[in-house]
């Protein structure tokens, strides 16, 4: 049986101050004899959540595929005060990190889904589009409740971002995922790829900065979110220079989007879309970054609360994570002031306990 523990200070997102105690692993609010205090003072901010990160894939899409690298990815996360991370997209198996304790919750979506040729060589599972239905059922299956698709990349031949799915064959997937009880969500930069995915029913767009008004107010409308992935956006200036020689269109649209990538993310969400967090870590991008993206959600023109919610609070409500709440696992990160008023505070967290266990 695990040890209680008790805590006290300020409960967020209410903004109360109470005692809590964790028993068996789980929160409660009843006092708990004889447990050990292990915080006092301080607020109380459930787990970070990266919604959009990959464990398991370095630098130049190489998999990592031991056990050491893989946990060395999420350890860097947890130690970032993130307890519970979206995988989106990965193309190694890392449930054997379900067994570590001490290492974030990971929510799964399987494997990305690409159209030939047409994605980083080695990352995706590349289907016709005849064959896309069947993949998508074979990757909900093999998730944890999500699907990702690769909406839009470079193609060659135009050079320029382009669409790599019909409507008609996205339309289909999409409902065969729901009815296999997966939610879909789906890489996109530019704007082309848009209209098909958000008409046929898609959960979340992944990056999204080629959202336009319209399209804005088509996904505020169904409650389709979106996951800016600033801190990734940043490489695309960087991405328009390595492919200007070759690819000058391209080039053009990257820095076009780069360009208008804050007020996108504003404009969402003053329309009402869902915004979360997340850094889109693995591959280029190091872990442990949910810092920046929170404060570039700010600077976007989040309110710093709101910023903060998208990666904590209102980001578990929206995979099935509760807070901080009776008889919920007890994921929290405290810290010394609070993280509302001071998004720098979310570098420096005092303590975190982990499914009931103290991590830190």
């Amino acid at each position: 049986m695990s040890t209680a523990l008790h805590l006290a200070g300020v409960v967020l997102p209410e903004g109360e101050h109470r005692d809590v105690w964790v028993r068996d692993g789980r929160f409660t609010f009843e006092p708990v004899p004889g447990a050990e205090t292990v915080s006092r003072g301080g607020w109380l901010l459930p787990g970070l959540v990266d919604a959009h990160c990959h464990v398991g894939i370095a630098p130049g899409g190489v998999h990592v595929e031991d056990l050491a690298g893989l946990r060395e990815q999420a350890l860097a996360d947890r130690v970032a005060g993130v307890l519970a991370l979206r995988d989106c997209g990965a193309p190694v198996d890392t449930r054997a990190l379900d067994d570590e304790p001490d290492l974030p919750r990971i929510i799964r979506a399987g494997q990305h889904i690409a159209a030939p040729r047409r994605y980083i060589r080695g990352l995706a599972v590349e289907v016709e589009p005849d064959e896309l239905v069947e993949q998508v059922r074979a990757q909900a299956r093999r998730g944890d409740g999500w699907v990702k698709l690769v909406g839009d990349w470079i193609d060659r031949a135009q050079g320029d971002l382009a669409p790599e799915w019909p409507a008609e064959a996205l339309a289909a997937a999409i409902a065969a995922a729901h009815e296999e009880g997966a939610r879909v969500t789906a890489h996109t930069f530019g704007t082309d790829a848009l209209p098909g995915l958000i008409g046929a029913g898609i959960d979340c767009i992944e990056h999204g900065t080629g959202l336009t008004e319209d399209l804005i107010g088509e996904m505020a409308g169904r409650g389709t979110a979106v996951v800016p992935t600033l801190v990734n956006v940043e490489h695309f200036p960087g991405f328009a220079a390595a492919g200007e020689k070759k690819f000058p269109a391209y080039a053009s649209t990257m820095r076009r989007l780069y360009a208008q990538s804050g007020a996108v993310v504003r404009a969402a969400f003053e329309a009402g879309v869902p915004v979360f967090a997340g850094t889109d870590a693995g591959g280029s991008i190091a872990h442990g970054l949910i810092a920046d993206e929170v404060r570039a959600l700010h600077a976007a023109g989040l309110p710093a609360e709101e910023a903060l919610a998208a990666a904590s609070w209102r980001a578990r409500s929206w995979l099935g994570l509760p807070c901080i709440e009776e008889g919920a696992p007890a994921d929290v990160v405290v810290y010394d002031t609070d993280p509302r008023a001071d998004l720098d505070s979310l570098q420096r967290p005092r303590r975190m306990i982990l499914r009931g266990r103290v991590v830190a």
